[in-house]
């Protein structure tokens, strides 16, 4: 097997047991909550604590991975996840399981960062189109299993378990990691750690998240709006320090580079808006309509059908089309599938939420993996671990915000209009939402980017 395709395999697992982290947990909501005793709110932070830890520590990603190499920083990543998870799993507080996810996230965080850097680096630029394909269509297999089988699980045995179940394959992708990665030795520059940079951009991130979570409660609004506008002005700061270091912890000059900036703002419009409507749908499947985790699991079968026609048709039509037209079709298609959604009012209307999940896979999988091929395009290898690290704090940073804007617009909804015309107002807006992205990308240059690929393939 050539070296390349095994690195993409390692990557590619490791991508697996992130995405299998972060749609298992969605289903166990509702018995999480009635074991622990915990809220709406402190539920969404099982999630935020996970996708917190994640972001918190992609900056580093880049200056690890030149200090110690990529192979050793995959090691030590899957160790700590391990852990982590074990810890997850015999949580007997909600604050616990919190802690845990936090430490899990960190843990798995420098998983993607690194692994993609890796494998980009082996793929020529018109050839990374396919291997973006490739990434999701496996990505596509935790969000199709890890839901219906993470049903099943609270349903027979318990919500620990669906933590338990990651430990399989995350000891496989440790021990594959073992066996496969080279061993790179450190290298002879010495980049020195942009030390407040790590430490204002990370409060900037926990401040706006907590400030988000504090708004979506009743008695929250002072202190949500201190800690939201606290995290903007320390955000602020993150930037101009950013731009006027000689060393920054990351390059924030990347976000210049018009294809990196459009496919970012995507993810946040598209895919992350998605993870919060999810997580709304399965507490209002499940708290309002009645319906077992094991029915609501299975519905992100037909999301990962759908997705997989659509990711298969953007590896092979991308070169062609280019990402314009794919974009305004994928942020459409996401827009009218939470439309039939909202339409749900009964546990009996089962085929139409099938529709509507379908509608959403398409749509959704068609906007991210069209992003994902065209964010690097422009990207020379000498920067691929910062776009690479930027491109994945983003990702993660777009589902943390994804949950906590669809839980404020839910809780917020709840506290002016009855708990029904509330779920189905949030599903409305969520749907608008998707006017936005379609029209910021008319101003993709279409045809440009067309040509650029058809030359690199002469």
């Amino acid at each position: 097997m050539p070296y390349r395709t095994k690195v993409a395999v390692v990557y590619l697992l490791g991508f697996f047991v992130d995405l299998i982290n972060m749609f298992i947990a969605n289903v166990a909501y509702p018995a999480i909550g009635h074991g622990l005793g915990a809220s709406v709110s402190e539920l969404t932070w099982v999630s935020n604590a996970y996708i917190l830890g994640l972001t918190l520590v992609i900056p580093l990603s880049a200056w690890l991975a030149e200090k110690v190499g990529g192979h050793r920083v995959f090691l030590l990543s899957l160790g700590i996840f391990l852990v982590a998870t074990l810890g997850a799993g015999g949580a007997q507080s909600i604050g616990q399981l919190i802690g845990w996810r936090l430490l899990q996230g960190m843990g798995g965080g420098l998983l993607i960062p690194v692994g993609q850097t890796l494998a980009y680096q082996l793929y020529r630029p018109h050839e990374r189109a396919g291997l973006s394909a490739a990434i999701m269509l496996v990505g596509l297999l935790a969000p199709a299993i890890s839901p219906a089988l993470g049903g099943l699980i609270v349903d027979t045995l318990s919500w620990r378990w669906v933590f338990y179940a990651n430990l399989p394959l995350a000891l496989l992708a440790l021990l594959l990691a073992a066996l496969w990665l080279r061993r790179e030795s450190s290298t002879q520059t010495r980049t020195p750690l942009d030390a407040i940079g790590l430490l204002s951009g990370c409060s900037a991130l926990l401040l706006i998240l907590l400030g988000l979570t504090r708004l979506a409660e009743s008695d929250g609004l002072a202190s949500g709006l201190v800690m939201l506008a606290g995290g903007l002005v320390m955000l602020a700061g993150y930037v101009r320090h950013s731009l006027q270091h000689s060393h920054p912890l990351l390059n924030l000059r990347l976000v210049l580079n018009p294809l990196l900036r459009n496919a970012m703002m995507i993810y946040q419009a598209i895919p992350g808006i998605f993870i919060g409507v999810n997580l709304v749908a399965m507490l209002y499947l499940q708290n309002q309509l009645g319906m077992n985790a094991t029915h609501v699991g299975s519905l992100m079968i037909p999301w990962s059908l759908a997705s997989f026609i659509a990711i298969t048709f953007t590896g092979k039509q991308f070169n062609r089309f280019g990402p314009r037209p794919l974009l305004i079709t994928g942020c459409i298609m996401q827009g009218l599938g939470i439309l039939v959604l909202s339409q749900v009012g009964s546990a009996q209307q089962y085929p139409l939420l099938l529709l509507a999940f379908a509608m959403m896979g398409f749509g959704g999988s068609l906007c991210s993996s069209t992003a994902q091929s065209c964010a690097f395009l422009q990207v020379n290898d000498a920067q691929l671990a910062q776009a690479s690290a930027l491109w994945n704090i983003n990702r993660q940073l777009s589902f943390c915000l994804g949950i906590a804007l669809l839980s404020l617009l839910l809780n917020k909804l709840q506290e002016n209009m009855p708990a029904t015309l509330a779920w189905h107002w949030c599903f409305y807006l969520a749907a608008a939402s998707a006017l936005i992205p379609a029209m910021l990308c008319l101003r993709i240059p279409n045809r440009a980017i067309v040509r650029q690929l058809n030359a690199q393939k002469e």
